[in-house]
C-alpha cells in the first residue's frame, strides 16, 4: 500500500522544542559552548528511551540548554519545516514553551523573534502556513503563567493562542482559570492538554473552566461515555499523537490505540507528531504508522486529514482552509 505521507495535512499538536534532532542538538551545543552528558548523537538517541511522560520531560528540559540565541530558535523551526513539508504539511500550528527559557535567562522576546523568522518565511520557503501558540508549563504556578502572558504581551502581534503542557497529573486544567480568563480578554485562542495522563475529568474541567477550543491528547475521554457524546456534538477537536502515545505508555501498543474508536464515536479526531524527535516520526509517519497498525483505510485518512483543517485556527483565513481542503479531495494515494 502506498505511504500516505504525501496526504495535505495540519500540524496541530506540535511542540517546536521536541523538534531537536541529536544532530542539531550537538551543533548548537557547539556553537554555544554546551558540554552534553552523550558521546555522540546515537549515545543520545539511546537516551530516547522513556517509561512515562515525566522520564520524558526530564531529558526534554535538560536538553534545551543548548537553545540560546535568536537564531538557535530560527534554525529549530526551519529545521521542522523542512521535515514538516516533506510530510505534507500544509500549515502547522506550533507550541513553545517560554517558560523553560526564560528559568535558563533566555529573554522571551529572543525566543519569540527567533522562531518568527522562521516562520514569516515558511510560506515562501516551505509552502506551510503557520500560527504560533504560547503554552504554560502547568507543574509551575499560576502567578509564574500569568507573569508569562504578560511578559509576551509586546508581541501578541505573533501568537495566535495559548496551550497548557508539561506534567498533567496533580495539575488540574482549574489552577489556570486566571490565565486563561486573561488570554481570553487578550483575543487568543485557547487549547490545553488533557486527559493524556490525567482523567477525562481534566478534559471536562478545559472546557468548562478554561474555555478552550481544542483538546490536546484527550484520550481517556473515552473512558466517559457522557464526555464523548458532548465532545461529538459540540465538535470540539481532539489533537490526537499516536507515536507519542506509545512511547510514553499512555497506550502499550500502536494497534491497541483507540484512534478507530474515536473516529466510530464521531469525534473531531486529528493525528499530529508531538515531540517527533523524540518519538520516532513527524506527522506522515505518524499517519503511516496508524494506517498500517490500524489498518485504515485511504478514505479514513482522508477523514483525518479534513479534520486537520477544520480544527485549525484559520478562521481568518477562510479561503485558505477552503484551498487546503480541496487538496485533500484531489488527493490520490495511487498516485504514490
Amino acid at each position: 500500500m502506498p505511504l500516505p505521507s504525501g496526504l495535505p495535512k495540519a500540524e496541530l499538536h506540535l511542540h517546536i522544542e521536541g523538534t531537536l534532532e541529536p544532530e542539531l542538538a550537538f551543533a548548537l551545543a557547539a556553537r554555544n559552548g554546551v558540554a552534553l552528558p552523550y558521546a555522540d548523537t546515537a549515545a543520545l538517541r539511546e537516551a530516547y528511551s522513556f517509561s512515562d511522560l515525566q522520564s520524558f520531560l526530564d531529558l526534554y528540559y535538560n536538553l534545551m540548554a543548548v537553545l540560546r540565541t535568536a537564531e538557535d530558535f530560527t534554525d529549530l523551526a526551519d529545521a521542522y519545516l523542512e521535515r514538516a513539508a516533506a510530510q505534507g504539511v500544509r500549515h502547522a500550528e506550533i507550541f513553545f514553551d517560554p517558560q523553560a527559557h526564560t528559568a535558563r535567562g533566555v529573554p522571551i522576546g529572543t525566543v519569540i523573534e527567533g522562531l518568527g523568522a522562521s516562520l514569516d518565511r515558511a510560506e515562501e520557503r516551505y509552502g506551510i502556513s503557520t500560527r504560533l501558540i504560547l503554552c504554560f508549563l502547568r507543574d509551575e504556578s499560576a502567578e509564574s503563567a500569568l507573569a508569562t502572558l504578560d511578559a509576551a504581551k509586546p508581541y501578541l502581534h505573533r501568537i495566535t493562542g495559548v496551550g497548557l503542557d508539561s506534567a498533567e497529573v496533580g495539575h488540574p486544567p482549574a489552577k489556570f482559570r486566571e490565565v486563561y480568563e486573561e488570554a481570553a480578554r487578550l483575543g487568543l485562542r485557547r487549547v490545553a492538554h488533557a486527559g493524556e495522563e490525567g482523567p477525562a475529568a481534566y478534559v471536562r474541567e478545559a472546557l468548562d473552566v478554561l474555555g478552550v477550543e481544542r483538546i490536546d491528547h484527550g484520550l481517556r475521554c473515552m473512558e466517559d461515555p457522557e464526555l464523548v457524546d458532548r465532545l461529538a456534538r459540540e465538535r470540539i477537536p481532539l489533537t490526537v499523537c499516536p507515536f507519542s502515545n506509545v512511547r510514553l505508555r499512555v497506550v502499550d501498543t500502536l494497534a491497541n490505540h483507540p484512534l478507530p474508536a474515536m473516529m466510530a464515536a464521531g469525534l473531531l479526531v486529528t493525528v499530529n507528531s508531538d515531540d517527533p524527535a523524540y518519538f520516532g516520526g513527524y506527522a506522515g509517519d505518524n499517519f503511516d504508522g496508524v494506517r498500517d497498525a490500524l489498518g485504515l483505510s485511504p478514505e479514513q485518512l482522508r477523514e483525518l486529514a479534513r479534520n486537520s483543517f477544520r480544527a485549525s485556527f484559520l478562521e481568518d483565513d477562510e479561503a485558505r482552509r477552503a484551498r487546503y481542503l480541496a487538496e485533500v479531495e484531489a488527493y490520490r494515494f495511487d498516485a504514490e
